[in-house]
């Protein structure tokens, strides 16, 4: 049991770790940036932090999805306990995504957001996705688990709608060269294909007895 435990808090500060590494990167290449005006972002580099910090945040979204079906897959219970973690740190990154808009291309004139969100699709369904996130990661808690009871999972099938609308952003936002968002919509396709057909095997069992 002992062993057991350490195994997972070694497991789990190394989750931390990969999960925050991108942002420490980003962080030290904006620093360089600033203090030495260096090119370590590239030409643009609100647009760079901005992309970067959004793909995190819809790479580490398609991680999360992906635990339920790795644990069906490889009986490896223990994979849940990862789950909501990778889950907060999409989050946190939608939340930087956000954030890095507001600051950086709107420069603080956040009520300009509202007409933004009217006169261009994408970040309407951009900011829907992160809305969806949000109370998931506000009801994450194992108090909310008990307090929510069959309901946390109810909702927290918000999820795939936050997946689609989030692939769907960057598929809107990229515009030209469509390959890496069709990359991503394609293993969300397969990630909800798997929990479609689960449940369809399991109503067709229901129905068998």
């Amino acid at each position: 049991m002992a062993k057991t435990s350490i195994g997972i808090i070694a497991a789990k500060t190394l989750v931390h770790l990969a999960a925050l590494t991108p942002v420490a990167i980003l962080a030290w290449q904006f620093y360089d940036v600033w203090q030495n005006n260096s090119d370590a972002l590239g030409a643009d580099p609100v647009a760079e932090i901005e992309h970067r910090l959004g793909l995190w945040a819809l790479r580490l979204l398609m991680v999360a999805l992906a635990i339920t079906p790795l644990r069906q897959l490889t009986g490896q219970a223990v994979l849940i306990r990862f789950r909501r973690m990778i889950g907060l740190y999409a989050f946190f990154y939608a939340c930087l995504h956000f954030a890095a808009y507001l600051g950086l291309d709107l420069r603080g004139y956040w009520t300009q957001i509202f007409a933004e969100i009217v006169k261009r699709p994408y970040i309407t369904v951009g900011f829907s996705a992160w809305l969806l996130l949000l109370p998931l990661a506000v009801t994450s808690t194992k108090g909310w688990i008990r307090r929510l009871g069959r309901n946390w999972g109810r909702l927290h099938k918000l999820v795939y709608a936050a997946g689609v609308l989030a692939v769907l952003h960057f598929w809107w936002l990229v515009k030209s060269d469509i390959r890496e968002p069709l990359l991503y919509a394609s293993i969300l396709t397969v990630l909800l294909g798997w929990r479609a057909w689960k449940a369809f095997s399991r109503r067709r069992t229901a129905t068998a007895h």
